[in-house]
């Protein structure tokens, strides 16, 4: 049907040379920006995830280096009477701390880019507090994650190997 009105629409609006208008469908633009948005929201979302990634990654390599480098605090801790839970919660919550600041501070940096370049595109800036929340949380998940193994790690230590290190 679509077809016939076009045919339709080019001798209505041409009569005498039909050929030359040029018909078309609205909605094939509307579907080709949908695809577009599509494609652009996925490859933000893969950038994001690469960056938690890598995030994450840093965090546990951070952590681990960390544990080795404090053995001998781990030991002097342990012997004086804290438990493998108070080293775990320790090195967990610098996990955690470490990740929130490195979180905080990237979504901060983005948020005044996107208001700068708005700004001098003369855009409106609309930064929905969700967005933040949202990634907070995300970079929260992702240290936690990475600090469970480094902090379990340095709790298993023992306070005799650990102190013998030092």
């Amino acid at each position: 049907m679509v077809e016939a009105a076009r045919d339709l629409l080019a001798r209505t609006a041409n009569p005498e040379q039909p050929n030359e208008v040029d018909v078309s469908r609205l909605s094939d633009a509307l579907a080709a920006e949908a695809a577009a948005d599509v494609a652009f929201t996925g490859l933000l979302l893969g950038l994001g995830a690469v960056a938690l990634l890598v995030g994450g990654i840093g965090v546990a390599n951070t952590m681990v280096i960390s544990v080795l480098e404090r053995r001998a605090e781990i030991g002097l801790r342990r012997s004086q009477g804290a438990t493998r839970g108070h080293i775990r919660i320790q090195f967990f919550s610098e996990a955690l701390l470490l990740a929130l600041l490195g979180g905080a501070s990237g979504i901060l940096i983005g948020w005044l880019v996107t208001i700068v370049y708005a700004r001098l595109q003369g855009w409106p800036v609309d930064i929905p507090l969700w967005v933040a929340a949202g990634g907070t949380g995300a970079t929260l998940v992702i240290g936690g994650i990475a600090g469970l193994y480094p902090a379990i790690r340095a709790a298993r230590l023992a306070p005799t190997e650990a102190l013998s290190v030092a």
